[in-house]
């Protein structure tokens, strides 16, 4: 929030869900806690709507306006709704949702399909020019194949491993750009070491990016990644082609986002026990195969919503005007 000069109040919450007794009632507690504390922030931000994205911190502050009588919209990123978003849906005007296949899990009139908002610099038309641009700015050659790998913030093991393990095959048909994440950087770093000097400069390693990351994008062939709900966002919005492995332990969410762009071909799925022994193969395939990449890169284009954010900030002005 520092970063784009926004306040921030923190209200305190826990999950319930799978807890023992005891951290039960710590969580009911916790949730309790910050009921009282929204109903505080409410009284003295006094909102005209209230837009929330899911998860459990979002029970109390939504409870707590609609006691209130404050119009409340949310916005639901995944295309399955977690349970503190099926719990909420009863208290609020609105959900908005990134794709049709969401809607079947409300009740009638309540959701209505927006897309995934995506930063700004991502809504220019994926060109050439663009590509040749973003590989110009992050240092890359002009001509070879680019291989985006990340795994979020906090970085994929399991990807990283898969990739580093057979890194000199990849970087014999392409230029990665790995974005590690922080827990494994200090391990990547030293594989890359051990490469030729021809084949350091064919990857380039970074723990985390974030103003670098639009560029990435842009300039990827070919990116592999979980299935968090940015995929259904960023990766249409970019034109770019996936190999996702969806996080296994976050229940059905990534693998039902990593199957949506499957299904429209967009996206190849591989399971993350199944990581070490396709990925490099499935990878290769793609980098080598131009027709194939284009066919899938189009296909990917197709599902993107360029005016997401604009229809979204639309839906929470007219639960505002609706609830007046």
């Amino acid at each position: 929030m520092e970063r784009v000069g926004l306040e921030i109040e923190l209200i305190p919450a826990a999950g319930l869900r799978g807890k023992n007794p005891v951290a039960a009632a710590q969580g009911l507690w916790a949730l309790l806690r910050g009921y009282r504390r929204s109903r505080q922030i409410i009284r003295w931000f006094e909102p005209d709507a209230l837009f929330v994205t899911g998860g459990y911190v979002c029970v109390p502050v939504t409870i707590a306006a609609h006691q209130a009588g404050i119009a409340s919209l949310i916005y639901l990123p995944d295309i399955e709704p977690g349970l503190a978003i099926k719990f909420l849906a009863r208290f609020v005007d609105r959900v908005a949702v990134t794709t049709p296949e969401t809607i079947k899990y409300f009740k009638p009139g309540l959701a209505v399909v927006t897309g995934y908002p995506v930063r700004s610099d991502l809504l220019d038309a994926p060109t050439v020019e663009a590509k040749a641009a973003a590989r110009q700015k992050l240092g890359l050659d002009a001509d070879l194949p680019v291989l985006l790998v990340f795994g979020g913030s906090q970085g994929a093991r399991s990807i990283n491993r898969a990739l580093t393990t057979e890194i000199e095959r990849y970087l014999a048909v392409s230029q990665v750009v790995h974005i590690s994440g922080k827990l494994d950087a200090d391990d990547v770093l030293a594989r890359r070491a051990e490469l030729a000097p021809e084949q350091q400069a064919r990857y380039h390693v970074s723990a985390y990016l974030h103003e670098e990351m639009p560029s990435a994008l842009r300039a990827a062939d070919l990116v592999i990644s979980r299935a968090g709900a940015s995929v259904l966002g960023e990766f249409p919005a970019a034109g770019l082609p996936a190999i996702l492995a969806p996080y296994p332990y976050a229940g059905t969410h990534q693998a039902l986002n990593a199957h949506y762009l499957a299904r429209h071909g967009a996206a190849v799925v591989v399971e993350d026990a199944n990581l070490s022994g396709e990925l490099y193969r499935i990878a290769i395939d793609l980098l080598t195969n131009k027709e194939k990449l284009h066919a899938m890169s189009e296909a990917c284009r197709r599902l993107a919503k360029p005016d997401a954010a604009a229809h979204l900030a639309q839906e929470i002005l007219e639960v505002k005007r609706d609830g007046n």
